[in-house]
């Protein structure tokens, strides 16, 4: 199956929507579903880290963990899952429009692993088409009226 792909035009530049779409202590901002998030180890982000995730899926809160598998500030950044049952691969590009305006793209695939190889056909891959363009541009919202950071 394709990936789900949800892309936006935010009125930012490149390097703040990368900065706010890559923070996972922003994620519940704007992610369906997302109870907490952060990275396992402190200071600047760098591939094989882990970023921790709570989500409340059916109810209950599940800890998820993936892995940064690549990062290009302000341009690309990725994450792989690497456990439980439903096993998520996001890609997430950057693109500068003009020097204020960008265009943000995600895409989401799935693996499922046990139960997960029923579960993501019948319903984690329906539930992220309804979820990432609400979640785009829920993150195009709260970065458009969020105050701008100082300039250095």
């Amino acid at each position: 199956m394709s990936p789900i792909i949800a892309s936006a035009e935010v009125d930012r530049p490149a390097a703040e929507v990368f900065a706010y779409a890559t923070d996972p202590t922003r994620f519940r901002e704007w992610q369906a579903g997302v109870i907490d998030a952060r990275m396992d180890h402190p200071g600047p982000p760098q591939t094989g880290i882990r970023c921790l995730t709570t989500r409340r899926i059916g109810g209950a809160d599940r800890a998820v963990t993936s892995e940064l598998t690549h990062i290009d500030p302000p341009r690309t950044w990725g994450v792989r899952g690497i456990d439980g049952p439903i096993r998520a691969t996001v890609d997430l590009t950057v693109d500068p429009l003009t020097e204020t305006r960008s265009r943000l793209t995600i895409t989401v695939d799935f693996e499922g692993h046990g139960i997960g190889k029923l579960l993501v056909p019948l319903v984690v891959r329906r539930q992220a088409q309804k979820e990432m363009p609400a979640n785009v541009a829920s993150l195009k919202r709260h970065i458009e009226t969020r105050q701008p950071p100082p300039r250095a």
